[in-house]
């Protein structure tokens, strides 16, 4: 067992390792170097450690399964306690005595994670805790590891046995009358008075049997009891079916996915491990999770799991939701974000879906393909502890008005994440950088409008000054009013100037991942020093990006590659786009950047309204989407409040973008009868949306009707927008809506240009749904 990831002398069985969990992981991390499984036990130790500050590893059920990722690593490795007494790890039921240290080197492939990830999706199987608990010797424990990560093929010859007592065994053809079987697999079999556990069946007859975590295919069932069972095409009568689970394993495109057929009546209740009584065939039974009558469709959960290192929570969780679904009749697909790899969920299913769980340590990588989907979210170990009750908030979520959704613009309808073109791919990645620089944009250009409030538009002359040599007891000349407007004006200032860094350093982030961000960060900075600006920012975070990506793909010997993402990538990228801005692009680009100032400049008249109209579409064409945030950056980006073009600019994309939320509201309130009851809830939400420049608020209306929402939406956002340049309103503040009236000038003619788009906008919505469909005759579901 060279290449196992788990030997005999990586096992320690009923010790006493020390008395928290300190110890427990020294003594652990101690044995892998011991073994020569990793250089330097104490950097694993640390790195172990380090995992356990930002969640506990206890499990529920006596288990704990500290891990890592660390360069000193050598060998994907487990090393195993069963400890007397027992350690807390901070699970919710009490201190664990199974312990596994999980160690993976620093960029291990596939294949190794791959094999971790499994040992941890058995580690919710009560019948292999069981066992581990029972093993006498160091060398059963790592039989049954080996097992769960390395199954044997099945297809042993044929078996006729009486009265026999039969585990792990594949038995095909045969004929078996009173046998107790664990864990087999049994083709074209005719069994009388069995008891089995864990058994697949295929093209079975069987008789008052009692079977325990049975996969049955095409099998004809009478007067079964059943526990831990997924049943697929299978005539069953006079069932009763308790706890039902799935030991679970990824499908071959990483996507976990359980459904239970809807209309059978069932009702499931009790937890993994944890049979309780239930009924099938029309009996009454009681829903751990939700409720699914026969009248109504399954509903359709999907489900995002990830935890910092990818190892163990990641696949837990997964299958742990995927257990809860089945239990309470809800179809659930899972993607895994681990380091194992896994597919992507399929834009179809996730279109499909009435629910989203986000149960994850980490941020949820393209998030925005959920986007307007209601939304249960949690760290990943809720999803291991708490399984059932998240799915049940899933399933109510999914039809209350007021529940929590995730924010983005409405996914478009593109083909399956994998094979993704350049175009839509170099789209993710801007968007990625535009939106990390959003609160910058909004945190600063507020601040900024909040000094001029309050120390007038002239504190930007002398704010540094001010801050620098005074203080609330040597106030300057304006008295209190004045310093505190300095203060502010010069933080929003400080937060305004990270706007072109902060773009560059996430599109570099979107490309090469962390080892990104520090040569994105820095093309920014020089973007902003040659003059270039958000064009700056844009070009030198994708070369910064592809730089770092390319540094990272080079050969290095094995002892250098924890030094690849801290400090070779990000040097050796940073040298390259710092060298092609300065020598290459910079000029060039704060020369277009310079034209651009200048012919924004020398606009008036009907040139000034057409670019109006053209942002107000643009603002309302997506609802946040690239073409909506393109819009909003290009306004953002180039505010100055010394620049008069650049306000009425922003007043005329922050007005349009107000519309289709308050068109929304205005229309579910003229016209109530053409809307769903949740859509007119939607609508009373939208009112104040709308009125804040959150453009998100009118989603679930395109969501629902796209072809009638968004070119009305365009219509109003138009007239708004064109209407704002004709009358001159100007915009010192990014970000607001009517709560930054005081930094607007002509806000007479703001409010009137926003008044009468939102009509126009709502006239169209509505005559379009009386003219082109009838009054909608679906309930809105309970």
């Amino acid at each position: 067992m060279a290449d196992s990831i788990i030997t005999t002398d990586l096992i320690t069985l009923d010790a006493d390792l020390g008395a928290d969990k300190d110890a427990v992981i020294t003594a652990l991390a101690a044995r892998l170097g011991t073994a020569g499984r990793a250089s330097d036990a104490d950097t694993v130790r640390r790195a172990a450690l380090d995992r356990e500050a930002q969640s506990a590893t206890g499990l529920p059920g006596g288990i704990a399964i500290p891990h890592c990722r660390a360069a000193a690593v050598t060998t994907a490795s487990l090393a195993f306690a069963r400890l007397a007494p027992k350690v807390d790890f901070g699970a919710p039921d009490g201190p664990a005595d199974l312990v596994f240290l999980i160690a993976a080197p620093e960029g291990a492939g596939t294949d190794h994670m791959k094999l971790l990830s499994a040992l941890a999706r058995a580690l919710v199987r009560p019948a292999f805790v069981a066992d581990l608990r029972s093993a006498t010797t160091p060398a059963e424990v790592v039989a049954l590891v080996d097992g769960v990560i390395n199954p044997a093929p099945s297809g042993t010859p044929a078996t006729a046995t009486a009265g026999a007592a039969t585990t792990d065994t594949t038995t095909t053809g045969a004929t078996t009358t009173g046998a107790t079987t664990t864990d087999t697999t049994t083709t074209g079999a005719t069994t009388t008075g069995a008891t089995t556990t864990g058994a697949t069946t295929t093209g079975a007859t069987t008789t008052d049997t009692a079977t325990t975590g049975a996969t049955t295919t095409g099998a004809t069932t009478t007067h079964t009891a059943t526990a831990g069972a997924t049943t697929t095409h299978t005539a069953t009568a006079g069932a009763a079916t308790a706890g039902a689970t799935s030991a679970g394993g990824p499908s071959p495109d990483g996507i976990e996915s359980r459904s239970t057929a809807p209309g059978s009546g069932a009702g499931l209740s009790g937890g993994i491990g944890h049979p309780a009584d239930a009924a099938i065939g029309g009996a009454s039974g009681t829903s751990s999770a939700a409720d699914v009558s026969a009248d109504k469709p399954a509903p359709k959960i999907v489900a995002v799991t990830a935890c910092p290192t990818g190892i163990a929570h990641t696949y837990m969780a997964a299958d742990s939701l995927v257990a809860a679904g089945e239990r309470a009749g809800v179809e659930v697909a899972v993607e895994t974000q681990g380091s194992s790899g896994g597919g992507t969920l399929d834009p179809a299913t996730i279109a499909a879906a009435d629910a989203v769980i986000f149960a994850t340590d980490v941020g949820v990588k393209d998030r925005g393909r959920f986007a307007g989907k209601p939304v249960v979210e949690s760290g990943v170990k809720r999803a291991i502890n708490e399984p059932d009750t998240m799915i049940a908030e899933a399933v109510a979520a999914s039809t209350s008005p007021g529940a929590a959704r995730v924010g983005g613009s409405v996914p478009a309808a593109a083909g399956a994440a994998k094979g993704l073109g350049w175009g839509t791919r170099l789209r993710q990645i801007l968007l990625t950088g535009v939106s990390y620089m959003i609160p910058f944009v909004a945190a600063g250009g507020l601040l900024i409008a909040l000094s001029f409030l309050i120390g007038g538009y002239e504190i930007s002359d002398t704010a540094k000054t001010i801050v620098l040599d005074n203080s609330l007891t040597d106030l300057p000349e304006g008295g209190t009013a004045t310093y505190i407007g300095a203060v502010l004006y010069q933080i929003g200032a400080l937060a305004f100037s990270f706007l072109v860094p902060a773009l560059a350093g996430y599109i570099a982030f979107a490309i090469a991942d962390r080892p990104g961000l520090a040569p994105g960060f820095t093309a920014g900075a020089i973007a902003v020093f040659v003059g270039a600006g958000f064009l700056g920012g844009l070009v030198g975070g994708l070369v910064a990006g592809f730089a770092a990506l390319w540094v990272g793909r080079l050969p290095v010997p094995t002892w250098a590659r924890g030094l690849m993402p801290v400090v070779v990538i990000p040097l050796l990228a940073s040298l390259i786009v710092g060298v092609a801005m300065f020598v290459l692009l910079g000029k060039p680009l704060a020369a277009v950047t310079n034209g651009l100032t200048d012919w924004l400049n020398g606009l008036s008249g009907t040139s000034a309204i057409a670019l109006g109209v053209i942002l107000g579409v643009m603002m309302c064409f997506d609802l946040g989407g690239p073409v909506n945030k393109a819009a909003y950056s290009f306004a953002a980006a180039g505010l100055s409040v010394t620049d008069p073009a650049t306000l009425r600019i922003m007043a005329a994309v922050m007005a349009a973008g107000m519309v289709p939320p308050l068109a929304m509201a205005l229309s579910t309130t003229l016209r109530p009868r053409r809307y769903t009851e949740a859509e007119r809830e939607n609508g009373k939400a939208a009112w104040l949306l709308g009125a804040s420049f959150i453009s998100e608020g009118a989603i679930p209306f395109a969501a629902a009707d796209p072809l009638r929402v968004l070119p009305s939406m365009m219509i109003g956002g138009a007239v708004t927008g064109g209407l704002v340049m004709a009358t001159d309103v100007t915009l010192s503040a990014p970000h607001g809506g009517i709560f930054v009236f005081f930094a607007m000038g002509h806000v007479g003619w703001f409010v009137v240009s926003l008044l009468v788009g939102t009509v126009v906008a709502a006239l169209c919505v509505t005559l379009a749904k009386e003219v082109t469909r009838p009054r909608s005759t679906v309930p809105t579901l309970a």
